[in-house]
């Protein structure tokens, strides 16, 4: 039985925010990554973007605070940071496709070692139709990382050679953030940067689509505990 604790979604979302640098301009995506917005460092600014026309989002209101008429694109209940605006979403998707989006976080069924991403489906009535914003978002925005769990519920890697599903972006992701580790997308494939306590790359490599390469000094994913 192989001795590691995959982290949570909550600790994926948390390891994610700590490598948002100060000022950047920021875009999370429905699911996991809007949860990092809960988990910025205290004393860093970072501007966040929501598509349907929000800057200068703050983290998830308390119960008694929400705000009905304050929310993301995902349909979230959001706060407003001192100095946060609001604007039509064609002047979003402006700010998106001209390229003043420092980071994109996304969520993914499959990830390609080149970098290719899917991550749209046709969902449910309640919940985001088909691709969205994210097609403009994985193209527009300067960089792209993925946060999602390693392998689906059955087990299937998501971290693959070819994405078997439809595509929405061509190369785009640069940086992914897994339940296990942290990989980077080179030109060289994969590379891990980090994994959770206990994990050997074998268990890592036995989980995954695609060939593993290592940096030269692994680090070590930190759980809430740690």
């Amino acid at each position: 039985m192989a001795d590691f604790v995959p982290l949570t979604r909550t600790e994926m979302a948390r390891r994610l925010a700590q490598d948002i640098p100060e000022g950047w301009y920021v875009n999370l995506g429905i699911g996991i990554p809007t949860m990092a917005a809960d988990h910025i460092p205290v004393g860093r600014e970072v501007f966040l973007h929501s598509e349907n026309g929000i800057l200068g989002m703050g983290p998830a209101p308390a119960a008694d605070r929400i705000d009905p008429w304050m929310i993301n694109a995902g349909k979230q209940h959001v706060t407003l940071l001192k100095g946060g605006s609001f604007f039509h979403h064609a002047d979003s998707f402006a700010m998106i496709r001209g390229g003043h989006i420092d980071l994109c976080v996304l969520g993914a069924f499959e990830v390609a070692e080149n970098g290719d991403l899917a991550n749209w489906a046709t969902s449910a009535a309640d919940a985001a139709p088909a691709v969205g914003g994210a097609m403009d978002l994985a193209v527009g925005a300067k960089r792209i990382w993925v946060v999602t769990e390693h392998t689906t519920k059955e087990g299937k890697p998501k971290l693959v050679q070819r994405c078997s599903y439809p595509l929405t972006a061509l190369g785009a992701v640069s940086r992914i953030y897994t339940n296990l580790a942290v990989i980077d997308v080179t030109s060289a494939g994969f590379v891990v940067r980090e994994v959770v306590p206990g994990l050997t790359l074998d268990e890592l490599q036995s989980r995954t689509g695609a060939p593993l390469r290592l940096v030269e000094t692994l680090g070590t994913m930190e759980t809430l505990d740690a």
